[in-house]
């Protein structure tokens, strides 16, 4: 007796099979986030970017001076401070005028936040700092600053 030629399914069966697959996929709950109007949750210890809180900076420029990339700009001003008590002398302290950090050079290593002595430089969960320009992406101190 000659041997018989396997063929394939029928046409329908396949065609049924896939609308199955589809039908199951459809009717089961979606655990895909719609990114833009639904925000994820972070988990504590995220880092998004670097951000300044201004109250700790002492203007001591550790971090600028010790960034790979050159990207953090930091200007201030010498102010002096009257003396709390009688017959003591008047000091004088750095005020932050600028603060700005380039994203677009940055490279995130997080040696500026390690090098502060004040922890004025922490990493911050907000990460949306997506721009269309590359000269957007300079953030001054008023878009670092946190807390």
């Amino acid at each position: 007796m000659p041997k018989m030629p396997n063929f394939p399914a029928p046409p329908k069966i396949g065609l049924l099979k896939g609308l199955g697959v589809t039908l199951k996929t459809m009717m089961t709950p979606s655990t895909t986030q719609q990114y833009p109007h639904v925000k994820p949750a972070l988990p504590p210890r995220s880092r998004g970017v670097i951000a300044l809180m201004e109250e700790n900076c002492t203007v001591c420029m550790l971090c600028a001076r010790e960034c790979p990339d050159w990207c953090i700009y930091i200007d201030s001003h010498k102010e002096v401070v009257p003396p709390k008590e009688e017959g003591a002398r008047a000091r004088t302290r750095n005020v932050l005028d600028r603060f700005a950090i380039d994203f677009a050079l940055c490279m995130y290593c997080g040696i500026c936040v390690e090098v502060c002595p004040f922890d004025a430089l922490f990493w911050s969960p907000e990460f949306e700092y997506s721009t269309y320009s590359l000269r957007q992406l300079t953030h001054e101190k008023s878009s670092c600053v946190s807390g």
